[in-house]
């Protein structure tokens, strides 16, 4: 018989190549264990409602009101629904050409996008153009939308962090790029060293890559840390001086748990420097209403923002997102609530900031449990997490450990990871499958669960962790960076 179009030998080899350990083994292992009975604490993915996070209420109650829309109607609707979220859902409705149902167009409602670009004047202090700024489902679609734009084969190179958010890695496989990482040294409290940097574009080309784009993850994913000014300046000019495209995945924006180093975006940076660069220097900035205290990760809504792009570059894009026809209309009502929501005065002003503040405060406090509680475990070190919604702890393995690992067949993390679910029920993401230094291994668990959960669950990974190493201690020490 001959051999059939999608037998696995004859499907692309690029979605072979790609990886996404975030839904990887350790996440199929997890599901099948529920399946079984098993309680599971999906630590694996930042998916705040699915560990407990409340919906903000004003944004539900106008995205309610615009998927029913005769409910505006109804007399009574000002007993069930406060006047100001009334009132957005008519502006809202007003946007589209047959309410949530209907297409909008391409690069998303033209009131929406005015909205976004409103929003990043006020963070950043500069004029934002509404034509310049795509909504998407989500930032993870307008990520690969630019991705594709950029590469054109296997001899272009993409700059990533490493430890890098898996995204970007599959991404890049399943256009046919090159992943060309920069390390972040964990030991500087996962800072970026610019010389590492430039020496990771030189063995790149070396290889024959033509290194095309950088992408910075800020706040980091997995690492939880938060750019600085000075950092910031460094890579703007790095990409400036390579003709680089800079890739701000800023999405965390809003998640950010100290004061030292607040949250300040690229293309603030790159405007508040100046001269020729802030001219020349290409950026597309990406956002979403998944993470920061929305966290509505099922309703897909996310935007970019293109700066100093050329303006035949913007009309390929648009194109490629035509093709789409249309950005899911809900997502970019939710889109519409977050970069506006109620003002002093307004009704829901008040009951919006109590939510929003009691989600970022206790995610400020779950950071600090989280991280102290891995470092009160033997051979575990993690570093605060600044920012985002995750620790990565670096778990210091015995070589009987590493050695059991490969007996098993399995990378030294991946089994360190399965074992602390069979054995506990918390499903985490091994460092490998976001990238590392030879030789050290991590896992990356999300600060999410709840607060009141924390504790328990710290104790439950402390219990399983100090008789992990009891079981593979010897006297030869472990692996270390």
């Amino acid at each position: 018989m001959s051999k059939k179009s999608l037998d696995y030998d004859q499907i692309n080899e690029n979605v072979k190549k790609a990886q996404y350990a975030v839904r990887g083994e350790l996440y199929l292992r997890a599901s099948e264990l529920q399946k079984e009975g098993k309680k599971i604490i999906f630590t694996n993915v930042g998916n705040p409602h699915a560990l407990g996070q409340k919906p903000l209420t004003f944004p539900r109650q106008v995205v309610a009101l615009c998927q029913a829309p005769f409910l505006l109607d109804d007399p009574n609707v000002g007993l069930l629904f406060p006047a100001d979220a009334i009132a957005k859902a008519k502006l809202y409705l007003s946007y589209t050409s047959g309410g949530l149902g209907a297409y909008s167009d391409s690069r998303g409602l033209p009131g929406i996008r005015k909205e976004v670009a409103e929003f990043i004047e006020r963070r950043d202090g500069y004029p934002s153009d509404p034509e310049l700024i795509y909504l998407t489902d989500g930032a993870s679609k307008g990520v690969m939308q630019i991705l594709q734009t950029v590469i054109r084969g296997p001899g272009d190179g993409i700059l990533v962090p490493v430890p890098q958010y898996p995204l970007y890695s599959a991404a890049i496989s399943l256009y046919g790029g090159s992943l060309v990482p920069y390390f972040l040294e964990e030991t500087a409290n996962w800072g970026l060293d610019i010389h590492n940097l430039r020496q990771s574009v030189a063995e790149a080309r070396f290889k024959g890559i033509t290194v095309r784009a950088m992408v910075i993850i800020n706040p980091g994913n997995p690492t939880g840390q938060c750019l600085s000014v000075d950092n910031l300046q460094q890579i703007l000019r790095f990409c400036h001086q390579e003709s680089l495209v800079l890739l701000g995945d800023e999405v965390y924006q809003q998640n950010v748990y100290q004061d030292e180093r607040p949250f300040i975006s690229s293309r603030k940076v790159l405007f508040d420097m100046g001269g020729a660069i802030s001219k020349e220097l290409e950026l597309i900035s990406f956002h979403t209403v998944s993470k920061g205290f929305l966290g509505e990760c099922g309703q897909r809504g996310g935007y970019f923002e293109m700066t100093n792009i050329p303006p035949q570059t913007v009309d390929e894009i648009y194109k490629v997102a035509s093709i789409s026809l249309s950005p899911n209309v809900p997502g970019q009502i939710f889109m519409g609530t977050m970069v506006s929501p109620p003002k002093p005065g307004d009704i829901s002003y008040e009951q919006f900031l109590r939510e929003s503040k009691g989600i970022l405060e206790s995610l400020r406090k779950r950071a600090h449990m989280m991280t102290d509680g891995f470092n009160s475990c033997k051979n575990v070190v993690c570093n605060f997490t600044e920012g985002a919604m995750y620790s990565f702890p670096q778990i210091k393995l015995p070589p009987k450990a590493i050695e059991a690992a490969k007996s098993a067949g399995k990378v030294p993390d991946v089994f360190y990871c399965l074992k602390l679910l069979e054995a506990t029920g918390i499903s985490t993401v091994p460092g490998s499958g976001f990238g590392q230094k030879e030789g050290v291994f991590h896992l990356r668990t999300t600060i999410l669960p709840a607060e009141e959960d924390m504790p328990a669950i710290m104790e439950s990974f402390k219990k399983f962790n100090d008789g992990f190493m009891e079981q593979y201690e010897d006297q030869r020490g472990y692996s270390r960076m």
